[in-house]
């Protein structure tokens, strides 16, 4: 039966039709694009990153690898002080109050930094503070300190102004944090158009952690408490509950920020595993400084290759010391030391995490001991 008048449709006008619905498209993903923070710089010029890791994963070399350079202004977990602050609390209670903190840090202002601290602080009060290059250095401090004694002697006394000062004049700002166990608390800093965030997730083989941890267990252990929800754990249990807390946030932070990331989010996240930069140091951390948009230079260079070629093992320093070491030693130390049945606890509560993020498990104590046995395997960046 022929169609009537009524039901055709010329085909210029289906091809018109279809020419207009695709430059639509075109303009509505342009808008979009447009209004989207993911490629927006802050109205500044600086760009801000975290360095979001958990405790005994590389995180403090990672941290001195951006304080080196004269750009960075670098600040080491200040969300210590909201948990110090608050040690009968849990991780998830406090994630608002970190995020607030760290939020109003970017914009180098401390005046939240103020109501963690005593009455009228100094740059003595705020964490692990002489670790920080820029906090040794005008305008922080009136001299360029050598070392953290000569910082210690010098810098001390001066006010959280002059760090707000320092912040100011550097063109990026780091924050180095171990208490964010999801990325969603994040999402209104990357939505921030006064922010240009970048997320660098630092992982590390649970097995090394566990090693690690144990040789600083009385340092962790209020943040073992919070990381528990004030849980009554046995001391047996302790290690392997918080552990497997560590491992399902890190899985959570990696799938979130790789697999069907929001458009605020994209190219704004890098997995890092501290086995591939013990491995191969330079590679690694260029590729860092080139995803923060830094460039390496030949002081950083000679300060990362005495830190990962020195003869320490890194087990008898404190919890949060640099110190030169063999690296590619440290970070398998852990196949010699832990017994057996210990690693095959921890890779049944990381079985997931251990997976995806690149770790190969071993299934006998002689397999655990075979250091010429690969247990890194590739992993999408």
């Amino acid at each position: 039966m022929a169609m009537g008048p009524c039901c055709s449709v010329n085909l210029n006008t289906i091809i018109a039709l279809v020419i207009l619905q695709g430059a639509a498209v075109v303009l509505f993903y342009e808008w979009y694009a447009s209004i989207s923070p993911r490629h927006s710089a802050s109205p500044d010029g600086k760009v801000h990153v975290l360095l979001l890791s958990s405790w005994r994963s590389g995180s403090s070399f990672l941290g001195q690898v951006f304080s080196q350079h004269p750009s960075v202004f670098y600040l080491m977990e200040p969300a210590w002080h909201v948990w110090t602050k608050n040690p009968k609390s849990s991780a998830g209670a406090l994630r608002v109050a970190v995020r607030d903190l760290l939020w109003s840090l970017y914009k180098c202002d401390y005046s939240l930094m103020k109501s963690y601290q005593p009455e009228n602080p100094s740059l003595s009060n705020l964490f692990m503070w002489t670790q920080s290059r820029a906090l040794c250095s005008p305008p922080a401090c009136p001299v360029k300190s050598a070392n953290e004694s000569h910082c210690r002697q010098m810098c001390h006394s001066r006010t959280l102004k002059k760090a707000e000062e320092s912040c100011q004049t550097h063109t990026h700002v780091v924050l180095k944090e171990t208490r964010f166990f999801e990325l969603e608390s994040l999402y209104p800093l990357l939505q921030d158009p006064n922010l240009d965030l970048r997320v660098v997730h630092l992982v590390r083989d649970p097995r090394a952690v566990i090693r690690s941890r144990e040789a600083s267990a009385y340092g962790l252990n209020t943040g073992s408490t919070i990381v528990l929800e004030q849980r009554n754990v046995s001391a047996a249990e302790r290690q392997y509950e918080v552990i497997q807390e560590v491992c399902r946030s890190h899985l959570n932070i990696y799938e979130r920020g790789i697999f069907n990331p929001p458009p605020f989010l994209e190219d704004r996240y890098k997995l890092v595993r501290y086995e591939d930069i013990v491995r191969n140091p330079t590679t690694e951390l260029n590729d860092i400084y080139e995803f923060v948009g830094l460039q390496m230079t030949s002081e950083v260079e000679e300060w990362i290759h005495k830190m990962t070629h020195g003869k320490g093992n890194g087990g008898s320093n404190g919890a949060f010391q640099i110190t030169s070491r063999n690296a590619t030693k440290v970070s398998q130390a852990w196949r010699t030391v832990l017994q057996h049945n210990t690693v095959k606890r921890i890779q049944k509560v990381c079985k997931g995490a251990m997976l995806l993020l690149g770790y190969r498990t071993v299934d006998s104590e002689e397999e655990q001991k075979r250091l010429d046995i690969d247990l890194l395997v590739p992993v999408e960046p």
